[in-house]
């Protein structure tokens, strides 16, 4: 069930380039694009992209592209957000979610308007506290955030029952394998900067590991550290 409680009005607001109906054309682009799930696709709907961007490309918030943020990082494309999304959820609601590479806030946001609990990291404190100051002002509450290298997750939160990564690696980190939970699943971009694939990570009861591969994508690095 989409928790749109957790989206109060101010995160909703918008005219013109930035009005609902802009939002309503961007979710049937989304649709004519594959994206399937209703619930995903009702938070795109009501939650206002252009609240996490520069006030200069608000113009652009619902364009299906992804948009500079500052500190060499993007704001997703939306379909990227809405298909991640969408892979985490669709075998089952994950109560704890959490995510590496919080960036603008908006895939942390959308994922809030669906699951009970998220928490995510950021590296790079200047975003962090841009993100965190977006939650506060949009009034989103079923969300903690945490400075710190992603690679690391948050382990003393853990374990999850999901892990979303928004930067890609030659692999996922293992401390991130271990912070998930048997039966819990990891969506993560994974390869070069020239070849990167969107893969999904089922952890057995045992601890093996089921990877899919669901098509090519292009993300920022994932790097370690704090900044």
């Amino acid at each position: 069930m989409v928790n749109l409680h957790s989206l109060p009005p101010s995160a909703l607001r918008g005219e013109g380039m930035t009005s609902q109906r802009a939002r309503d054309r961007l979710v049937t682009k989304l649709q004519e694009e594959g994206i399937r799930d209703d619930r995903v696709l009702e938070v795109i709907r009501h939650l206002a992209r252009h609240h996490f961007i520069d006030q200069a490309l608000h113009s652009r918030a619902y364009e299906n592209t992804a948009l500079p943020i500052g500190h060499g990082q993007t704001i997703s494309q939306p379909w990227i957000v809405a298909r991640m999304t969408e892979v985490l959820i669709e075998r089952g609601m994950p109560q704890r979610v959490l995510e590496i590479g919080t960036g603008s806030g908006y895939q942390a946001a959308v994922l809030a308007g669906i699951v009970p609990q998220v928490y995510t990291v950021e590296r790079i404190e200047e975003l962090l506290r841009q993100a965190r100051r977006r939650f506060r002002q949009l009034g989103i509450e079923n969300l903690r955030s945490r400075h710190d290298d992603g690679k690391l997750g948050w382990e003393a939160e853990g374990p999850f029952d999901a892990i979303i990564l928004t930067a890609a690696g030659d692999r996922v980190p293992t401390k991130l394998l271990d912070q998930l939970r048997p039966g819990g699943v990891l969506v993560a971009p994974v390869g070069s900067p020239s070849q990167q694939v969107l893969v999904r990570l089922t952890k057995g009861e045992n601890g093996d590991i089921e990877r899919e591969e669901l098509g090519p994508v292009s993300f920022v690095p994932l790097l370690g550290g704090i900044g």
